[in-house]
This record gives C-alpha cells, structure tokens and sequence, in this order.
C-alpha cells in the first residue's frame, strides 16, 4: 500500500513510498483511509525520526473490516480515528475504542480535523470542572487546538479570552467566539483579563510564565505545548501564595488511557453535525502535496488545520 514515509531527502523529511499492510488485533477495526490532517507534533517528530517511519494521528475513512471481537463500528461505516502514528497511509488497523462513527452530515475532511485539536481541547477544558461565568485563557489561538478550545470553552459557558502573537488573526479568534482578544509575544497583553480559572496554554516559554502568575485561587493551567520555547520562569512565592493552583502536564496518548478516543470523538463529531462546532479548515489538497503543506506548518504559514485527501498519483 502507499504511505507517507520519512524520507531525508524530501521537503520536512516526508514523501509518499510503500508500505506493508497491516494486519488487526481483534480489538482493532481495519479502516480505508480517505482524508488525514496534520498536526505540529507529528510534523516535527519526522524531522528526528528514522527513514521510512510512517507517521500521522489523524483520520477519516471508512470501515472496510470490523474488528473480529465485535466491537466498535461495523463494515461500511464513515469514521474519524486516531492513532499514535502511522495514520498517513491508504489502510489502517485502528483499536475500537479509538475510532468513532460519524453522522451523516459530518464530511471526512471536517472529521480528520478532530482527533489531536480537538480531543486535545475538549479533554484540556474537563480539567476546569464548571466553567459557566468564568474565565478562560487560550494561548496559542490561532492554532488547531486553540481554535477548538475557543469554540468549546465558550459553549461551555465560559468567558473567553484568546491569546494571538499577530493582529492578523484577530477576527478570526473573534469568530471562534473569543470575548476578548489580547496580542503579543508573551502573555502581558491578557493581564488586565484576568484572573482566570482556567488557562489552556500551548506556547510555553515566557507565555507559561506569565499565565501561571494570573490564575485564580485553586484552578489549574493545563500545559500542551512548547512551540514558543521549553523553558519558563515565574514567580514562585506568587504561585503558593495564590492558593492551590495547579500545573498540569497534558499528553493526549496518556489521556486517553483514562478517557478513550472513542467517546471524546463521538462527541464532537455530534457537535459539528448540530452546527455548534465549526472546524478551520485553512488548507485542503492531495497527500500528494504533503511535503509542500508539512514545511508550511513548520513555518506557520498558516492557521487553523490542513486536510489532505489520500489516493491519486
């Protein structure tokens, strides 16, 4: 089968090669992937990776094989899935409780934008409890998982604001449903916001630093990413002194150990077909285009998802 394989000599070390099916546990369903996204993760683990790896988290497509145990979507079912790598190819085997069916009105290319932005999002705001009437940071904003995080934090009932680093994006936060927009290269701008009860921070860095110093009194900042540096300082004495707050370390492959896939998919995937979650999508194309798109991603040139649409030669 074909895949998208690391290969050194390629635009962000990827290109399209071939493949060995892969053959299901009994747990697992086998699928025909039609649609992947990309995310800044797995974009990045192939510039370290070795030769040939096959990387990629998510995808849509559909059932060609239920798993032999029973469970999970039957033969001919559109579904969204996610895998810990290896989803960039034209046949996966994808665990049940890591695959979810999709209603009818939700396409495969707003599906595949889903499992790494979305589940990431919506696990990260469960660490808030109840959020109606209060305050929420989104850091990073303009991303996939900032996106989302905006859109579920608001129907939530939460009061949200976004975080940008360019002007440019501020309409966009605005109509994923921000209340406030702040810009800047560290978190000084959403100062005058807060104190907030929840922060969803994807930037590290100084960012992380300055949102620790504005958290509420026993609420938490969920920390999932370092695209603006992996060192923070902050005010320690500040930070016990606020009153049990809390830091939390956020791997979505640890999450959902606790809080399968399946769930947390099927659930947003109602949402989009209700029109209550809107996807960005920013790019679509062939997997043909992935070396081109994945070095876009790297270089931020543009915001929100990129879905590209597997098969053709």
């Amino acid at each position: 089968m074909r895949a998208v394989l690391v290969d050194r000599g390629a635009p962000a070390n990827l290109s399209l090669g071939e493949a060995e099916e892969p053959t299901p546990a009994p747990s697992e369903a086998m699928v025909r992937v039609e649609v992947i996204s990309l995310n800044r993760g797995e974009v990045r683990r192939a510039q370290t990776a070795e030769a040939g790896f096959n990387p990629g988290w998510d995808l849509a497509g559909t059932v060609e094989r239920a798993a032999a145990d029973g469970t999970g979507p039957q033969a001919g079912a559109r579904v969204v899935g996610l895998l810990p790598s290896g989803a960039w190819a034209e046949l996966v085997a994808v665990p049940t409780n890591s695959l979810a069916e999709l209603p009818e009105s939700v396409s495969l290319e707003l599906a595949a934008t889903l499992p790494v932005a979305g589940l990431t999002a919506l696990y990260a705001l469960e660490k808030g409890g109840g959020l109606i009437g209060r305050s929420v940071l989104v850091t990073g904003a303009s991303g996939g998982a900032g996106n989302f995080g905006i859109q579920l934090a608001r129907l939530s009932g939460a009061h949200v604001v976004a975080l940008l680093r360019r002007e440019e994006h501020e309409e966009l936060a605005k109509e994923a449903g921000a209340h406030q927009v702040a810009v800047g290269e560290d978190a000084g701008s959403a100062e005058r916001f807060g104190p907030y009860h929840l922060v969803l921070e994807s930037v590290g860095g100084k960012v992380l630093g300055d949102a620790i110093g504005m958290l509420a009194p026993g609420v938490t900042c969920v920390s999932f990413g370092v695209s603006g540096g992996t060192e923070a300082t902050f005010d320690v004495r500040s930070f016990y002194f606020t009153g049990a707050a809390k830091l939390y370390g956020f791997i979505l492959f640890h999450e959902v150990l606790a809080h399968p896939a399946s769930d947390g998919l099927a659930r947003l995937a109602r949402l989009v077909a209700e029109g209550r979650l809107e996807p960005q999508v920013s790019v679509e194309g062939s997997w043909n285009e992935i070396s081109d798109v994945a070095q876009r991603l790297l270089d931020r040139g543009y915001t929100g998802k990129a879905v590209l649409r597997v098969g053709g030669y």
